[in-house]
């Protein structure tokens, strides 16, 4: 597929999906970990550049590219390096200067485990040096907005104007939540839609289970998860459980992309000229274009990639439900889906309990499931049942796919943290704040100790 070509049939937005089919032989996981870096002492947030100091973003993408041969990125020849890449992997900066580990597409979730191992230890000497610590949590547990740094990319700016305006905590999203994510690959259309809505309708589900925000501004939030709170005042063209999608019937790639024409944009490029379109529709940007200029496919993928549903669909399946995570659980969310997707008894399995829930009880419970995670309901359902099911399934895929390391032990040892968490009721958030009480306030310094990553494995 010619990423250059104008688009000039409903049918050429389909290419994207039918290009990335693989046979189950080269499906492949890639798992994505977003983390807070802050300061020692003071725990003020990381900034990108130190205005005094040597305690910046900056500081550190100079280290890893010195020491453990990263090439830089930046948008435009001379720009702010805003990114390193070294084979398939890359290290990029959500807009606060979360730091995110973008892994290769690897075959077993051991070898996921193994580069998360490796980027903590080319981490560890220059964090120590620079006195930097790093939070494994869903959301920001003690800075307020006004604190937190921007990155210098392009369309950050553009999304800050542009998304408050349909979201109340646009800005959150933005700057204070981090997240776990995993993507999979497809064989086919029926393949693709199966997993897209199989864990778009779970999503919820996963979600309260691996719950890791209970801190905003320094105190005990009344919610277990800040972030997904946050997911349910952003803009809903672009956010969500895609609606269109659970309707009965077959789907296929044009439904997904229907729903995607109507989101607005952000920006498109031309060589290094960037043309700023914020709010104009897909589907107007391709009937009317824009300044003279026509849709093209690659405008298309990039589109794809600043739409914002609990999974989405690109040239992979991405997984977007889950905060991020503290050690011992950053390899749980790619293990979990893994079991779910990549295995087609679990699969059919899963589905099965996805389509017993509608999209009614779903979106009523949603508000619910923020606050009180496990201990809710959906519908007349209990999510603490519905999640013993769905992991019990995924174990038992993993079983199945019986991929094993060098010990003998299958995929399946990395939910193992997780389902102790659940036969206790409990989500991770649960295990960070216990002993606290919602609406306590706490050093900074406290809530760090907590929701530390030790970059250790």
């Amino acid at each position: 597929m010619s990423s250059d070509r104008l688009i000039r049939t409903p049918d050429d937005l389909l290419e994207i999906f039918h290009a990335s089919e693989k046979p189950a032989s080269r499906w492949r996981v890639g798992a994505e970990s977003e983390k807070f870096g802050v300061l020692w002492g003071s725990c003020a947030p990381l900034p990108y550049q130190a205005a005094q100091g040597v305690a910046s973003v900056e500081a550190l993408f100079n280290h890893l590219r010195q020491n453990f041969n990263y090439q830089p990125y930046a948008e435009r020849e001379g720009g702010p390096v805003i990114g390193l890449h070294r084979g398939g992997l890359s290290i990029t900066l959500e807009p606060s200067c979360q730091f995110e580990l973008s892994g290769e597409p690897l075959s077993t979730v051991h070898e996921i485990a193994n580069e998360f191992a490796l980027h903590f230890q080319e981490l560890r000497t220059i964090s120590n040096e620079l006195a930097v610590q790093w939070l494994g949590v869903g959301f920001h547990p003690f800075a307020q907005l006004s604190e937190l740094p921007w990155v210098p990319k392009e369309r950050y700016p553009i999304m800050k104007a542009y998304l408050p305006q349909g979201g109340a905590r646009a800005l959150d999203m933005m700057q204070r939540t981090a997240t776990v994510q995993a993507n999979f690959d497809f064989s086919s259309e029926e393949d693709a839609l199966r997993k897209l809505c199989t864990s778009l309708r779970l999503s919820p589900i996963i979600q309260a289970m691996t719950a890791n925000a209970p801190f905003i501004e320094g105190r005990v939030s009344e919610k277990k998860s800040e972030r997904a709170d946050v997911w349910l005042h952003m803009p809903k063209d672009r956010s969500g459980l895609i609606p269109q999608l659970w309707r009965s019937g077959k789907l296929g790639y044009r439904d997904y992309a229907e729903w995607a024409l109507d989101a607005g944009m952000f920006l498109f490029k031309r060589g290094e000229v960037t043309f700023k379109n914020a709010g104009q529709t897909f589907r107007d940007f391709m009937h009317n274009g824009f300044q003279g200029e026509r849709a093209m496919l690659s405008d298309w993928a990039l589109h794809l990639n600043t739409l914002f549903p609990e999974a989405r669909l690109k040239s992979t399946l991405e997984v977007r439900s889950c905060d991020s995570q503290g050690q011992d659980l950053l390899c749980a969310v790619p293990a979990l889906y893994t079991g779910l997707l990549y295995d087609e008894q679990a699969l059919s399995a899963a589905e099965a309990i996805a389509n017993t829930l509608t999209l009614s009880d779903v979106e009523q419970a949603r508000p619910e499931l923020v606050r009180v995670g496990l201990q809710g309901k959906i519908g007349r359902q209990s999510v603490q049942r519905l999640a013993e099911a769905v992991l019990a399934i995924a174990q038992e895929g993993l079983g199945r796919r019986a991929r094993l390391d060098a010990a003998g032990r299958d995929e399946s040892r990395f939910l193992v943290p997780l389902s102790k968490l659940l036969s206790e009721g409990k989500a991770p958030a649960d295990a960070l704040i216990e002993g606290l009480n919602p609406g306590q306030m706490f050093s900074p310094g406290l809530i760090a100790e907590r929701t530390r990553i030790g970059l250790s494995v």
